[in-house]
């Protein structure tokens, strides 16, 4: 009952804000939310139920085992979350759009109540992401919809377990609720960078250690080919994104045609260097399997999770990986000014080095 007042309440204050776009759009986020909510079951009656399928049960134990872990040894809050178990219909839960001028790597960013504003607009229909995907197209916006396995609503709501978690291996899901829960740590109001590179950092040092306590060390070794591939993609991404910062500065003397011509021939530059790189991985890197198409928003989006995870990394090691301290240490540093949190994440990404 809980949960549904609040959703009342939020219900309540949305109502007041002007505006059919908005209204709508936060109609559909609560309806998504609470059918999501009717629709889920205790994840202890789950397991037991005859119906339950035998590796749906195996990973609902997994589970539970995650979370307790997360509470006990990563200091996570996990409250009430992870208690209920939701099986979908599709293999994403929400997904995200995010748009990003045509001449520009600065997402736009949209405000919502009591969380800020954000560089991305999630969606429990993907009808409704690519109507307003339109309208940003023919605004001449880049524009990108990608589906999201998991969300979190910030400890506003009990969140559930569902399908989109136990279709992943073990080790990928454990990974992806301690990801979740670190949302609830601490949260920075229209910084997604900061928000998205500590959850991810997390994810990877509490994975890290799972496995580690489980006598499975060896495992992590999937992990960090994983986070190799994304690092790989990080440096061709800042190369390619430092030159188009340097194009888009040119936007008042350059011919839009021009503009668009070179932001082309960097993409495509861009692509190529991804498609070779990736000849050499085991499996497709962080924009999918070669060939790929790139544009403002992809780049945007791929440089919000990954921008900052090794300066969070090398915080943590700063507090001898004391998950509590390094909490404290994150939530001083969300404090400062937002030139002042990306100065000093940059000089820790710099010290990070990989410890094998």
């Amino acid at each position: 009952m809980q949960q549904l007042s609040q959703i009342y309440l939020l219900l309540l204050l949305i109502t007041g804000l002007s505006g059919c776009t908005t209204i709508g759009y936060y109609s559909q986020a609560i309806s998504g939310h609470f059918s999501l909510m009717t629709r889920a079951e205790p994840v202890a009656e789950v397991i037991r139920g005859a119906e339950t399928l035998p590796e749906t049960r195996e990973k609902l134990e997994l589970a539970m085992e995650a979370r307790y872990f997360a509470r006990g040894q990563l200091a996570l809050p996990v409250g009430e979350a992870f208690l209920e178990y939701v099986q979908l219909d599709r293999p994403w839960v929400v997904v995200n759009l995010v748009v990003v001028p045509e001449f520009s790597l600065e997402p736009h960013r949209w405000c919502y109540p009591f969380v800020g504003c954000q560089a991305y607009r999630g969606y429990f229909s993907l009808e409704d992401a690519r109507h307003e995907q339109a309208r940003f197209r023919e605004d001449g916006y880049d524009t990108f919809i990608g589906g999201v396995t998991a969300y979190s609503t910030l400890g506003w709501f009990d969140d559930p377990l569902h399908s989109g978690f136990t279709r992943l291996s073990e080790d990928r899901m454990v990974a992806l609720m301690f990801h979740e829960l670190a949302h609830r740590v601490v949260y920075i109001a229209e910084d997604t960078t900061f928000n998205e590179s500590f959850a991810t950092a997390v994810e990877l040092e509490g994975l890290r250690l799972w496995l580690s306590q489980r006598g499975e060390a060896d495992r992590f070794d999937a992990a960090l080919a994983r986070l190799q591939r994304r690092t790989q993609t990080l440096a061709l991404v800042r190369e390619a994104t430092g030159s188009l910062e340097r194009l888009y500065r040119q936007a008042d003397t350059l011919a839009p045609d021009n503009l668009r011509t070179r932001k082309q021939g960097i993409l495509t530059q861009l692509a190529d260097d991804y498609r070779e790189l990736s000849e050499t991985w085991d499996e497709p890197g962080p924009f999918g399997p070669a060939p790929v198409t790139l544009n403002n928003a992809n780049l945007a989006l791929f440089r919000q999770y990954n921008q900052f995870v090794p300066g969070f990394r090398q915080l943590l090691s700063d507090h001898d990986h004391d998950f509590r301290a390094f909490y404290r240490a994150v939530e001083e540093l969300g404090q400062r000014p937002p030139d002042q949190r990306s100065a000093a994440l940059t000089q820790l990404s710099q010290r990070f080095a990989e410890n094998l």
